[in-house]
């Protein structure tokens, strides 16, 4: 529909994908990962598909996200010998 718009989430997009794959810290890659899933849930909804949107939006950035987030909160840095 709107080209430009496509392009400059496309962007995005790629620039979450990199962070969240060169990031050392565990819950700034999570939240980048977050926000990956977000900005392509926007993509789907901008390319018409409202209902994979609407399905990537609530279990990649919601579900799959506060889960990483609490398994993240579980473990510890050192692990035991």
């Amino acid at each position: 529909m709107h080209p430009e718009l496509e392009i400059v989430l496309l962007v995005v997009l790629l620039l979450t994908a990199l962070t969240a794959l060169t990031i050392k810290n565990l819950l700034t890659a999570v939240v980048s990962l977050t926000v990956f899933s977000f900005v392509s849930a926007l993509l789907y909804a901008a390319m018409g598909a409202v209902d994979v949107g609407f399905t990537e939006a609530t279990v990649g950035a919601g579900v799959t996200g506060v889960l990483l987030l609490i398994l993240i909160f579980k473990t510890t840095r050192r692990s035991s010998d």
